[in-house]
């Protein structure tokens, strides 16, 4: 029985809290604008004196409610901001080349690169012999040889000028365009030639390196580059690329430079760019003019005379010096060399550490390097520099980057072992670094064999040179990386005080245990060797070519050459007047001395032979036969495009394949690469290439050869043949699907995920201003109920909700009447119409006006056309027999009539002490003070103090100064009776979001109050009406908000649940979709929001669109199938739907608003917002992903609006509207299979061995197939010949498309209903599991699908062999474990595809039967997830975890271990400093205020995975108390001090994962 609640008369102090309306106004104005015309009012005309126009919301005594997490929040965008500011002073535009140059895979251009070397001199005043070789570069093609530092440079700046004005004469004489390029052999070299270019040209020019993408660049952006440049520096790979696909012919270029031309040999760039384009071009007027530059002809230990013919007939050039050296010698300082003899080295050996590691790790292929190169130290360097070679190399870093090393090592391997033996691995790391940082390391000593005789020797010398202050500068040449950190590190401790000492090594890609160095250390390094910060280089083979030095005093070989170009190259650097070279030779090393002598020699005949040579000589008659090398070549076929000249050879062909298969559609989870299978026929290797699936050529077979790695070309070139005979490469050798593909692609993040799109926004039902008009004679009654009334800790009865149309019903809701508890709140609908009389329709309209004024201080004008509804209060009913009362009969009328008589109830000094008590007093002056009076207070009168306990008020002298709230002036005039009694009272603390549970503030405010009766306001309205009263705002905004999106729905055509269509179209917070991150602008108490709709949704669209497009395209390919889904289900699509249907008008972002739930269509005569003129328009910011999203939370909304009968009709429909394709029209789900028209191989007749099969399949799942011929396609590889006409049976791809989003949407089910409370990224990570390759793989063997599949490569066979053996064992071992599958290596992708095929062979066999899935599912799946929680870290080891839920492992660790929540990931772009500069994000991870770590990447995505990954490396491992220690983080105590207790064990320990 619903009956009117009653209660103690003594309440609660905590009754009705609530928070100033101006802060509550803030919230809103932060997510929902108003917008209104209005004008200008003073504050003094709003509010006279004596007289205060406050809202009842307005609390004047109570604090602001805590904004902890927006006032946080507001304090880490500051920090950010400031930090922000300060690091991008720090990114100056040298900085920003370097961080470039050595940025990852995602950073698309080094345009910017740091170079300090570049100079910014213009070069003047060339030289004679300058002069002289320019001369003979402009009437024939030389290769200038001049030794380092003599200016080569400067005749290609001459040379360039030369041919760029004879260019702009020929375009002036309507000649082609030509360009000249200056071809470098490394990137650095791209930005140093540059830079000399660019200060000595006045014309455009460019710079291009491979960092850059440019081999996704088109041929249109080359024609642009062209267009606008007149030169172009680039690597030689860059243009060897460019002229394979056409983009430039070589009769496009005037003049070719090759820097370091001894590099053109073999099948480097340089060679090939002669031998496949300079030499096919018949016409030579039409082939470029090539000058090259080289210290040396000859790089290698060969023939010097033979090399350098070589060298010139390759590129048809004439080796050229000055024709006197003597100008050459008095031009450039030559060093004076020194031989240093050093005693006899001891023979290689272990130390003792050595040993250690020796005998217990000797196997472990990662620390082999590492033990050869400490045992070569003993003898180089000596004892101490062997062992300290093992703290070097296993520091925390090295020894990570180890680790990872390993783990790729055996991810790579093409049979993959257990997890265990990768583990077991890694531990045996972590054992030798403990073993080294245990290890007592002897202090560096001349005694013994500490340092080496070789050490010694150059200490001794290093140390005359530096003996005093000096200005000189010193490179000691070695030619180990570690040989360098290592005399780095002895002479920190040995050498000169006077001696600066730097490390300058290479930038290549270098081993576990080894130094990484960039090109920002090696400028930041050559600065200070400049400036003389340092004085003394130990250098690698990088500074002899390349970079720009300063000339130096000192040059000694520690290790000696190995080529006489390094020997010329490295004494190329001692420039300086009276500089030296130092030759360290070992005594009685004859191998020492034999290179010695062999250099010198060798440069003689070299010189010699430069200086012998007739400059008017015919390049004929040399040993070298050019044609008989390219004879060898030719055997290899090749393929020139006749359209553009693009040319396809053996060795191009594997990155044209492999930027074609990266520019395939696919998802965002997929890696495509092709693979390359190799098998032995006779003597001869055959390489097959297989694609992806989704390429439109999937496996092609080269021709046999002798060598593996040209029978992998051939494979290649085989596939790119056929895919450009199809047209799937272009003219050019591009793919065809990069330029219509990228869009569909990358649709989900092609969509702006910022707050920058405006909106209009639904916060009325329009079924109200339809209703407007005219007088209603009839109304409909809802009744509105609690069904814990006593939580309100008062009396209170149920209203009647009276509205001009039927409310539909709508389901319960929660308010929190009590902290901590929540209570249902009932809309029961009468189905009978109340008949209205005048009198009756004035009676509700003075009681819902009446309510309106005393509860919240409005007074509105008295409109009966115009109103929404009415309100009125309720009799005792009987839930039960709700649907038979009478409407009249129900409503209170005596209530409704007393309220109608009287304004106000008259207090006077005679007033009987019975009807003081239980009475809702007002403040007629301030609008935010009201109460429920309790009864006399004994003992007291109006002129004594205020009681302590009493709520707070602005006046507190005596109880009647703090029962009047006029203004001073008029407290002044106002005469009270003094013998009037005082009442004991509650303060009503408004609290108008009851749909939020309390708050601390709420629940600690105090209410007590002492009140004289005389100048309040005894209001009509009864008690138990007010007490309902105060939660009406919150009922009405919920049942408008229900309101709102079943009238979305109906306008799309949907028929949902209210409480599923308020879900799909709630965001709760700017950042809904980002989980486990503090929430941004979070509006609470309005319920579920979107995510978890939205992940089924999403779900069953890939499902819906699937099985339609699978039914409509029987001749499509799978891949002609994935891109028209992708153009169906990408949010590109769905956004732009959702904007046609205005569906941001009904997305539900604002929580409650005590500005929004008031009605409207009535004139507001007083109380706040009186002066408003005109309809309110309210906007709201939405980025489009969210709309987007909300579409497929109202596919699921409609698929679970019917979860119980399994009807999934209306969800079919919503994915028709939403995806507004002629691909999915459907609108029910037997309409499905109207579509499809069975095809030919389908209904053949069937067999022996098809029915034989399917019988066998049948004893494995009890499903038997009508058409078995489906079941013998779902078995059949795409390696397997398909047959012609009818007996034509496809392979397994389309089915497995289709199966693969049916299995899809079981899993999903299983776990959405399994786990209602978990969010949408747990979700995603545990479904993971249930659909992986792993997974399936495993299954298929259990179910023995592997032995029915049919395949013809030998490969997949030894590979599906291996996988089964391994499979099985796991099995019978596991002891009956459920997740034995996830300890093997990943099975061949043809098994997991089966399964998936089969699944969508029973689906069509079945007459798409989803039931069938389902049984399938429950039958063969469920068991082995039937607990999640063992593959709680799966995720971690998935291919994608790396990007997707590595911020989650964060969020963990920081929440669940050490129980921190000041936490936040935030990114932002890093301001441009240069003009064209690429856009770089940086991200931070901060704790409790301070900025832990960083990351920098080409998006906010890939910055934040790198911000988190470095701040998991820094804080795993951290106990609860030192993380609490280290970030001074209090907010376990918060949290103890909020109630919860920390233990002493979680004190100690934290709490596990």
């Amino acid at each position: 029985m619903a009956t009117i609640a009653t209660a103690s008369p003594l309440l609660d102090d905590t009754f009705m809290p609530a928070y100033p309306d101006d802060q509550a106004q803030a919230q809103d104005a932060s997510i929902i604008t108003p917008i209104t015309p209005s004008t200008p009012v003073s504050e003094e005309a709003l509010v006279p004196e004596g007289f205060d126009d406050t809202d009842s919301e307005h609390d004047n005594e109570l604090s602001p409610r805590p904004q902890h997490v927006t006032q946080r929040r507001r304090l880490q965008n500051s920090i950010f901001s400031a930090w922000l500011s300060k690091r991008a002073e720090k990114i100056t535009k040298e900085e920003v080349k370097a961080v470039i140059q050595n940025a990852d895979d995602e950073v698309l251009s080094i345009r910017n690169l740091m170079a300090k070397q570049e100079s910014n001199v213009i070069i003047g005043d060339p030289r004679e012999y300058q002069i002289e070789l320019f001369e003979r570069a402009k009437k024939q093609d030389i290769i200038a040889v001049l030794d380092t530092g003599s200016g080569k440079t400067l005749i290609a700046v001459l040379l360039l000028k030369h041919v760029l004005e004879l260019e702009l004469e020929n375009r002036a004489t309507g000649r082609p365009r030509r360009v000249a390029f200056f071809v470098v052999n490394c990137v650095t070299l791209v930005f140093q030639q540059f830079a000399v270019l660019e200060c000595n040209l006045n014309q455009k020019i460019d710079r291009f390196c491979g960092d850059m993408n440019t081999d996704l660049w088109t041929k249109s952006v080359w024609d642009k580059h062209l267009q606008d440049n007149m030169a172009i520096v680039c690597t030689a790979e860059v243009l060897y690329s460019c002229l394979l696909h056409s983009f430039i012919s070589i009769d496009q270029i005037n003049l070719l430079i090759f820097d370091e031309a001894h590099h053109a040999k073999k099948n480097h760039s340089y060679a090939r760019i002669i031998k496949d384009f300079y030499i096919a071009e018949p016409d030579f007027n039409k082939r470029p003019k090539i000058f090259g530059m080289t210290a040396s002809p000859v790089d290698a230990k060969v023939d010097v005379v033979q090399a350098a013919r070589e060298l010139e007939t390759l590129l048809h050039c004439q080796i050229a010096t000055t024709a006197d050296l003597s100008l050459l010698r008095t031009s450039i300082s030559r060093p004076t060399e020194h031989v240093i003899t050093y005693s006899q080295l001891q023979l290689p050996y272990m130390t003792a550490l050595c040993s250690q590691i020796h005998d217990k790790f000797k196997d472990m292929e990662s620390l082999s390097r590492l033990l050869r190169c400490a045992k070569e130290a003993t003898s180089d360097l000596g004892e101490w520099a062997a062992d300290h070679l093992w703290s070097l190399a296993l520091t925390d870093e090295e020894a990570k980057k180890i680790e990872r090393d390993v783990e790729h090592t055996f991810l790579s391997e093409k049979e993959q072992r257990p997890v265990e033996v990768l583990n077991k691995t890694v531990a045996r790391v972590r054992e030798v670094k403990e073993i080294v940082n245990h290890h007592t390391f002897s202090p560096l000593s001349f005694e013994g064999n500490g340092v080496s005789s070789k050490v010694i020797c150059l200490y001794g010398y290093l140390n005359s040179v530096f003996e005093r202050p000096t200005d000189a500068r010193c490179i000691v040449f070695v030619k180990q990386r570690y040989t360098a950190r290592l005399l780095a590190e002895i002479f920190k401790r040995i050498g000169s005080p006077h001696m600066k000492l730097g490390l300058l090594i290479g930038t290549s890609s270098v081993e576990a245990g080894d130094l990484k160095f960039s090109v920002r250390q090696q400028v930041l390094t050559l600065m200070k060797f400049r400036k003389g910060d340092l004085n003394c280089l130990f250098a690698t083979s990088i500074a002899e070519e390349g970079l720009d030095i300063p000339d130096c005093n000192t040059i000694v070989r520690f290790d000696l050459y190995s080529t006489l170009i390094q020997y010329i190259q490295s004494r190329g650097r001692a420039r300086h007047r009276n500089s030296k070279y130092i030759h360290m030779v070992e005594e009685g090393n004859r191998h020492h001395v034999q290179a010695v002598s062999d250099v010198r020699k060798n440069e003689d005949i070299l010189r010699n032979f430069c200086e012998a040579l007739p400059a008017d000589r015919l390049l004929l008659g040399n040993d070298y036969d050019l044609e008989e090398a390219l004879a060898k070549e030719r055997t290899y076929r090749t393929y020139t495009d006749p359209k553009t000249g693009a040319k396809l050879t053996y060795r191009s062909s594997l990155a044209i394949l492999a930027h074609f298969v990266g520019s395939l559609p696919h998802d965002r989870e997929a890696t495509l690469r092709a693979s390359y299978i190799m098998s032995i026929e006779g003597k001869q290797h055959v390489c097959e290439v297989i694609l992806p699936e989704i390429s439109p050529i999937v496996s092609v077979t080269g021709r046999p050869s002798s060598r593996k790695a040209i029978a992998k070309c051939s494979a290649a070139f085989e596939a790119c043949l056929k895919l450009r005979k199809g047209g799937y490469l272009d003219s050019n050798l591009l793919p065809i699907y990069h330029k219509q593909l990228p869009a569909m692609r990358n649709a989900h993040l092609a969509l702006s995920l910022k707050t920058t799109n405006v909106y209009d926004m639904r916060v009325k039902p329009e079924v109200w201003e339809q209703t407007w008009g005219v007088i209603p004679t009839e109304l409909y009654i809802t009744v509105l109920d609690v069904k814990d009334a006593e939580a309100l800790n008062r009396p209170s009865q149920p209203l009647a909700l009276l509205t001009r149309f039927a409310v539909s019903s709508l389901p319960s809701f929660p308010l929190h009447l009590r902290p901590g508890t929540a209570s249902e709140v009932s809309c029961m609908p009468l189905t009978n119409r109340m008949k209205l009389t005048d009198s009756m329709l004035r009676r509700l309209t003075s009681f819902t006006l009446r309510i309106y004024k005393d509860i919240f201080n409005k007074t509105y004008e008295i409109n009966e056309t115009n109103m929404s509804y009415w309100l009125a209060p309720l009799i005792n009913y009987q839930p039960a027999d709700l649907p038979t009362y009478e409407p009249r009969s129900l409503i209170d009328w005596p209530v409704l009539d007393y309220v109608h008589e009287n304004e106000e109830i008259l207090w006077t000094i005679d007033m009987p002490v019975e009807d003081l008590s239980n009475r809702y007093l007002i403040d007629r002056w301030d609008g935010g003070r009201r109460f429920f009076s309790v009864g006399l207070a004994p003992g007291l009168s109006p002129g004594d103090p205020v009681p302590e306990g009493s709520a707070a008020h602005k006046y507190m002298d005596t109880i009647l100064d703090y029962t009047v709230s006029l203004f001073s002036k008029s407290r002044a005039r106002a005469t009270w009776r003094n013998d009037q009694p005082v009442l004991l009272a509650h303060r009503v603390l408004h609290r108008r979001n009851w749909l939020d549970d309390w708050n601390e503030a709420e629940q600690s405010v105090k209410t007590l109050s002492y009140l004289c009766p005389e100048p309040l306001k005894f209001s009509a309205l009864p008690t138990t009406v007010a007490a309902m009263g105060y939660l009406f705002p919150a009922i009405i905004f919920r049942l408008e908000a229900y309101l709102i999106v079943l009238e979305a729905c109906t306008k799309f055509g949907l028929s949902v649940k209210p409480e599923l269509a308020l879900e799909a179209l709630t965001k709760d917070s700017d950042n809904t979709e980002e989980h486990k991150t503090e929430q941004v602008h979070f509006q609470r108490g309005m319920g579920k929001n979107y995510e978890r709709l939205e992940f089924i949704g999403d779900c069953f669209l890939k499902m819906a669109t699937s099985i339609s497009l699978y039914a409509q395209n029987a001749g499509d390919d799978e891949f002609e199938s994935h891109v028209k889904r992708m153009l169906m289900l990408c949010n590109a699509n769905l956004f732009k739907t959702a904007t046609k249907l205005k569906l941001y008008e009904y997305i539900r972002t604002q929580g409650f608003s005590r500005r929004t739930w008031y009605p409207e269509g009535i004139k507001l005569l007083e109380g706040k917002g009186h002066k408003k003129t005109g309809k309110e328009v309210f906007k709201h910011h939405l980025n489009d992903k969210t709309i987007a999203d909300v579409c497929e939370a109202l596919i699921g909304a409609s698929l679970l609006s019917y979860k119980d009968t399994g009807d999934m009709d209306m969800a079919v429909k919503a994915v028709t509207i939403f995806v507004s394709s002629e691909d999915h029209t459907v609108e029910k789900w037997d309409d499905y299979y109207k579509l499809y028209k069975l095809p030919a191989y389908q209904t053949a007749t069937s067999t022996a061995w098809q029915v034989d099969l399917a019988a066998q399949v049948e004893r494995l799942h009890s499903y038997h197939f009508s058409y078995p011929r489906l079941l013998h396609s779902a078995f059949t590889h795409p390696s397997y010949p398909s047959g012609i006409g009818r007996d034509r049976i496809p392979n397994y791809q389309r089915l497995e498309f289709l199966g693969d989003s049916l299995l899809d949407m079981a899993c999903v089910n299983f776990l959405f209903y399994r786990y209602p409370d978990r969010d949408p990224q747990w979700l995603t990570e545990h479904k993971m599991a249930m659909v992986s390759n792993k997974f399936l793989g495993a299954l298929s063997v259990k179910l023995g699908f592997h032995r029915h599949l049919r395949l013809l490569s030998s490969s997949h066979i030894h590979l599906i062999q291996e996988y089964v053996t391994e499979i099985t064992e796991a099995d019978a071992e596991s002891n009956g474990a459920r997740d034995y599958w996830t300890t093997t290596k990943n099975p061949p992708k043809c098994l997991p595809d089966i399964v998936e095929s089969y699944i969508g062979a029973i689906f069509v066999d079945s007459e798409f039967d989803y039931q069938e899935v389902e049984r399938f599912f429950e039958a063969h799946v469920r068991w082995y997830f039937e607990d999640m929680s063992i593959y709680d870290t799966f995720a971690n080891c998935h291919p994608t975890a790396s990007h997707q839920t590595r911020p989650t492992f964060l969020s963990n660790l920081l929440t669940l271990n050490f129980g921190c929540t000041n936490y936040r990931l935030m990114s932002d772009e890093l301001p441009t400093i240069i003009e064209g500069a690429p856009i770089r994000v940086i991200a931070v991870v901060m704790v409790h205020g301070e900025i832990i770590t960083e990351g920098v990447a080409a998006s906010s995505k890939y910055a934040k995975l790198k911000a988190s990954s470095t701040a998991l490396e820094m804080l795993t491992g951290l106990a609860p108390f030192e993380y609490r220690i280290q970030y001074r983080c209090d907010c376990s105590d918060k949290k103890a001090e909020d109630g919860g207790e920390v233990s002493p064990v979680q004190e100690m320990m934290g709490s596990a994962i």
